[in-house]
């Protein structure tokens, strides 16, 4: 094979995964190559105008303290910013902001084109070329040849995408951008298992023919919470959002034409994400329900569409506009652009290690939606972790995993790598056994001295996260001292007052941490639990099948999935307890047999 040019590592899409996988390879030192299909298209949001929500909050402050861009590039261009959760514990508040869409763009565009190592070219890849087990290079469709010694497919929603709206459906990427049609075939040849997933968007609409006055404005949190740890500046809530409801009109209207909804009709063959569902699948499944919410979200300052959130539907143009006109506020609105399903190709995860590595060919990474994950957030924090690897693998040095007990990062590449999806998967709080210890508060006392020890994480940002955790282990033995003292001793005045020389996130991590301590105690034996079997490492060479105490079923399935640990062994459905416990006394004496 002969390559016309040669990068160390080539990023495959620029989507959400995209643009972190690349900034990390660039920034860890490799000569890095995106290929997009549209340069205009870089970050783009196609769905929802936001970033973060509950449990995805978590996610983009996690990517921010590994030294990511997308924590960032959203504080750069809040339009409005909301706290979720608030009246519940810290282990599920999450940060949600909504986007200027556009301005979004340009900030991650600019961080792609000014970051060193990085370049950045207009073309679709057709073939993933390989030799000898191992990544060589990729083919475009002008049949260019890019040698590269790693890559990283984060193709997004692309893959044989197509458009569907009523009787209608065309191949097309999101918004009218073009599918790529030929890397499936590719992926099936080098052994991955290709399955159809499907989403949707709700239409968006002219914000001059929304009548404001019939909704319930929803305002922003103030002071707004940045998303970037090295975020200083005072950001401002720049829009408000505005809450209206569905009606008895509206769900007449769409039970009239649910024979003409693909997604009745039989015309959508992808599975869906059951936790966005459409505004006909909605009414159909919760029949008793009088009403919805629809929050009407700004996308940005500089243009008048709005987002419908809760109306995400599939249904034939005449239709929706019947539909949308029936709903309060919106009686004279005018559809910019209609609401549609997209069905895409991706990946089995179950062919991916916690990593993000292909199990099937060396130097092969992959992130986002490719991946059957749902969500701008779940692809940054997946695109950084392959990122990170592909450059770690380039260097001739082992993963870098993160596992359940360390980040919500850790448990999605554990569910996707051990237990596979079903359907799009998203991130939850209610995924993660650990999620008092794993707080959106806390990210960057967990994480960052993991990602400067990489190289990836700044100076700057070490040394904010020791300052922070050095202050509140002060604020806590001031505390702990004052105890048992009459009126307020010194830890108590600390505390109530945080400009006594302390961050007010300092502050609130001493707070959280006193009152939580006897939950936080209980979690952190667990965690020590979990922490023993993932530190238990099996050897990537193993042989399952000639371990004759398993059972053939466990044995072919930690044969395909090959897991990095026992602890992740266990997490396999499937691998019972007892098979746990033969794999483990056989690992003793492979241990025993090496030291000898």
């Amino acid at each position: 094979m002969s390559a016309d040019r040669h990068f160390d590592i080539v990023v495959i899409g620029a989507g959400h995964a995209g643009c972190e996988a690349a900034l990390a390879c660039a920034r860890l030192g490799l000569e890095t190559a995106v290929l997009t299909l549209n340069i205009d298209s870089i970050a783009l949001m196609p769905c929802n105008p936001s970033i973060g929500g509950t449990g995805k909050g978590q996610l983009v402050r996690e990517v921010d303290a590994l030294g990511g861009e997308m924590g960032l590039a959203i504080d750069d261009t809040t339009l409005q910013s909301r706290m979720l959760n608030t009246g519940k514990g810290p282990a599920v508040q999450s940060l949600r902001a909504q986007a200027d869409k556009r301005r979004y763009q340009r900030r991650m565009m600019q961080a792609l084109f000014s970051q060193e190592n990085l370049t950045v070219l207009q073309t679709e890849v057709t073939d993933i070329l390989t030799c000898s087990g191992g990544i060589k290079g990729v083919r475009t469709i002008s049949g260019r040849v890019i040698g590269c010694g790693a890559a990283i497919v984060a193709s997004g929603v692309y893959l044989n995408s197509r458009i569907i709206i009523g009787e209608t459906h065309w191949h097309s990427g999101p918004q009218g951008l073009l599918s790529a049609g030929r890397l499936s075939a590719s992926l099936m040849d080098l052994g991955f298992q290709i399955r159809r997933f499907k989403t949707g968007t709700p239409a968006r609409i002219d914000a001059r023919s929304i009548d404001f006055s019939q909704m319930e404005a929803q305002p922003g949190d103030e002071p707004v919470v940045p998303f970037s740890f090295l975020t200083d500046r005072k950001l401002q809530n720049l829009e408000r959002c505005f809450l209206t409801w569905t009606n008895e009109q509206t769900h007449e209207i769409i039970r009239k034409n649910l024979d003409r909804s693909p997604m009745f009709s039989g015309v959508i063959k992808g599975i869906g994400a059951r936790y966005c569902p459409s505004i006909e699948d909605k009414v159909y499944r919760f029949a008793s329900k009088d009403r919805h919410q629809v929050f009407l979200e700004p996308e940005g300052l500089s243009f008048p569409e709005w987002y419908a959130q809760g109306l995400s539907s599939s249904l034939p143009e005449d239709v929706q506009w019947d539909m949308y006109r029936s709903i309060k506020g919106l009686q004279h609105a005018r559809l910019t652009r209609l609401a549609y399903a997209i069905e895409y190709d991706c990946i089995n995860p179950l062919d991916l290690s916690p990593s993000m590595a292909s199990h099937h060919i060396q130097g092969l990474y992959s992130a986002g939606q490719i991946n059957g994950t749902s969500g701008y957030e779940e692809a940054a924090a997946q695109g950084i972790l392959a990122g990170i690897n592909a450059s770690l693998y380039l260097k001739g040095r082992g993963p870098f995993i993160l596992t359940r007990e360390q980040a919500y990062i850790g448990v999605m590449a554990d569910d996707l790598s051990s237990k596979g999806v079903d359907e799009p998967y998203r991130m939850m709080t209610g995924r993660v056994e650990y999620r008092l210890s794993l707080r959106q508060d806390n990210a960057d006392l967990r994480l960052t001295h993991l990602s400067h020890a990489l190289g990836l994480a700044s100076d700057e940002r070490l040394e904010r996260a020791e300052k922070k955790k050095r202050e509140t282990d002060e604020l806590i033995q001031a505390f702990r001292e004052s105890r048992g003292h009459s009126g307020s001793g010194p830890g108590r005045t600390a505390i109530d007052q945080p400009g006594a020389g302390y961050s007010n996130e300092a502050v609130r991590q001493a707070e959280i941490q006193m009152k939580y301590e006897g939950y936080l105690g209980k979690e952190s034996a667990q965690i020590r639990s979990a922490k023993a079997m993932d530190d238990w490492r099996i050897p990537p060479d193993i042989d399952y099948m000639s371990i004759v105490s398993l059972r053939i079923e466990s044995r072919q399935k930690l044969t395909r999935q090959k897991p990095f640990s026992l602890g992740q062994a266990s997490r396999i459905p499937g691998v019972t307890p007892a098979d746990v416990a033969v794999l483990s006394v056989w690992l003793k004496k492979h241990r025993a047999a090496a030291e000898t």
